[in-house]
């Protein structure tokens, strides 16, 4: 019986899906990202499973949306005791009993307590940071095993370097076994350090600099597992935690990063890549999300999920494999803790917005947002006029799905902002 699939997750910080070339960017140069696509498969129609990074984080662990969790309200702050319960099942548990497990790079799933550190959900080893980039007091940590959890200061413009670098260290070290590595980047989130010994002639300015250089990176460790003879057993994912944040491109979507309900916070690149097994070339438009990242590698491992779980992400192996349809009827977005909007294959229904200092619930208007995914992305021209049944039936869905998760708060304490001093959007 072959091995089970080494898996390597390379999650993006606030990268936008019109960012790479692939996805249909034009500014930015991603070689080594567009020759991935090349190489594999690329899903059209992915979402985060929230449009900030803790609780699109908590959901890519556990399979879960981060409201079951107690972190759908706005990201961890460097003074918060709030963090991912361990009593929950991540990837790395669905896969220790087959994979070496890392988290390299970025955390922001909770700093204190008995959340910390990452190594108590799962991971065998963990270096890195406890949170965003932009966050005091910050250090760089590494625990390794049963070893101390050591820290030395945060080198800024090294952090994408230093992150790709552990990675492939982790990745030389367990060849003769199974591992996962989730590399969590901090790029392209701001502050926008970039690295002296890396070019900085991007079209795309500071930004474009720190995006070619995660692809630059991304070209090596490709190269490395083929000199160290994983290439063909090693499962390459690439994605983002949400949306573009300040900079960065959206594509043809509407809003960005914490938008309410449009596409642009939660629509994220997805490159799949594994030669010889994960076909070639392809790009698949079914609905998916990084909900969908738990059962589909407990597949690949043969994985055996507790009795009971209920996840809400699918195996994603029919779409990968077989062009199959979504496992999905819907997808739900959240905005903090409400349902902002659900997406089926065809159409998306949409009823929280932001306009100057005010979150609307649109639907109070008697205003459905109905949107023909397929011939307006952009979500430029509601189309429930044109489609009442259809728009009933997205009404319906949406608030079984508010009557479903949104009472899920109220097990966990209510998100208190920090003061002003000590609070960051992310």
């Amino acid at each position: 019986m072959s091995r089970p699939p080494n898996i390597i997750v390379i999650l993006a910080d606030d990268l936008g899906y019109g960012d790479l070339g692939c996805d249909g960017g034009t500014i930015i140069r991603t070689p080594n990202l567009d020759r991935m696509a090349a190489e594999g498969t690329r899903l059209s129609d992915f979402y985060a499973s929230a449009n900030l990074c803790t609780p699109s984080r908590a959901g890519l662990l556990t399979g879960r949306y981060a409201i079951r969790l107690g972190l759908a309200d706005q990201v961890i702050q460097a003074s918060e005791t709030r963090g991912l319960p361990t009593t929950e099942l991540t990837i790395p548990k669905a896969l220790r009993a087959t994979h070496a497990t890392a988290l390299i790079g970025k955390w922001h799933l909770g700093h204190q307590g008995d959340h910390w550190p990452p190594t108590v959900h799962g991971f065998d080893t963990f270096k890195g940071l406890p949170y965003s980039h932009d966050m005091h007091p910050l250090a760089h940590y590494e625990k390794v095993g049963d070893g101390p959890l050591t820290e030395r200061p945060a080198d800024f413009p090294k952090l994408t370097e230093t992150f790709f670098h552990d990675a492939m260290a982790f990745a030389e070290e367990n060849r003769d076994r199974p591992f996962f590595v989730l590399l969590a980047l901090t790029a392209p989130h701001v502050p926008l350090v970039r690295n002296d010994d890396a070019p900085w002639d991007s079209p795309a300015g500071a930004y474009g600099d720190v995006v070619e250089e995660i692809d630059r990176n991304v070209g090596t460790l490709l190269d490395r597992l083929k000199a160290l003879g994983l290439d063909e057993d090693t499962l390459v994912v690439f994605t983002s935690d949400n949306g573009p944040w300040f900079e960065g491109s959206s594509g043809p979507f509407r809003d960005r990063k914490g938008g309410a309900g449009w596409d642009g916070g939660y629509r994220v690149p997805c490159i799949l890549r594994q030669p010889g097994t994960i076909p070639a070339g392809q790009t698949r438009n079914a609905i998916a999300s990084n909900l969908d990242f738990l059962p589909t590698f407990a597949g690949l491992a043969g994985a055996v999920l507790p009795e009971g779980l209920e996840l809400d992400g699918k195996d994603l192996s029919g779409v990968i494999f077989d062009a199959a349809a979504s496992p999905h009827e819907a997808i739900i977005l959240f905005d903090n803790a409400k349902v902002a909007a659900v997406r089926t294959q065809d159409w998306k229904y949409v009823t929280r917005c932001y306009f100057r200092a005010y979150e609307l619930n649109v639907g109070r208007f008697n205003y459905p947002l109905l949107f023909d995914i397929g011939r307006d992305p952009g979500e430029n021209y509601s189309v429930a006029s044109l489609h009442p049944d259809v728009s009933a039936a997205l009404k319906d869905r949406l608030n079984a799905a508010r009557a479903f998760y949104e009472p899920m708060t109220k097990a966990f304490p209510p998100y208190v902002r920090p003061d002003a001093a000590d609070w960051h959007p992310d």
